[in-house]
């Protein structure tokens, strides 16, 4: 059976979104408590800024923009905030926060998908909600992990174990994990 369009944009949608949450995990695990509230520099936010900034993000745009719940975003907190957060309990934010976004994302309709929203002053649909919270995650997740690489000075090893150098395989081989079954 031949997935929907909305379907295979929820399940990398949210493939995504939980391949960051392992990134940020991984790299959480190889540093100190001290380390996460750190100014390397003047212009760089501490990694537990970013966390609070992803969070914030992720709720403006996918809980209350594709969800309907209230917006209660206070983004200039997410950035001066100095300490009161340890890594666990920044983690645990984080994985709710996720988890939460992921719910609504599976549960949106096509309706919700294609209707114009209006978040952070942008009119998008809900696809470009979701396109937003995933690539910002993304790319905060990036800086994280340059930010812990600087601190540890080691690889952080995201995709040890996996051979990263294959090549692409024809498309009708190709699968999303999870549709093992479809491949024909």
């Amino acid at each position: 059976m031949e997935n929907s369009w909305t379907d295979d944009l929820k399940t990398n949608a949210i493939f995504r979104l939980d391949e960051n949450v392992r990134m940020v995990s991984i790299a959480l695990s190889k540093i100190g408590e001290d380390d996460i509230w750190t100014k390397q520099n003047r212009v760089l936010n501490t990694i537990g800024n970013q966390l609070l900034h992803i969070c914030g993000n992720m709720t403006q745009y996918i809980v209350s923009g594709l969800g309907g719940e209230k917006d209660t975003r206070n983004r200039n907190l997410e950035f001066t905030t100095e300490g009161g957060h340890s890594n666990d309990e920044l983690l645990k934010k984080l994985l709710f926060t996720t988890q939460k976004a992921t719910e609504i994302i599976n549960e949106a309709t096509e309706d919700q998908l294609t209707k114009m929203h209006k978040v952070q002053g942008f009119n998008l649909s809900g696809i470009g909600l979701i396109l937003h919270a995933v690539e910002h995650f993304s790319y905060h997740t990036g800086q994280i992990a340059s930010q812990v690489k600087l601190i540890i000075d080691e690889p952080l090893g995201f995709y040890a174990g996996l051979d990263l150098d294959t090549l692409n395989e024809p498309d009708d081989a190709q699968t999303i994990e999870g549709h093992e079954d479809d491949i024909k």
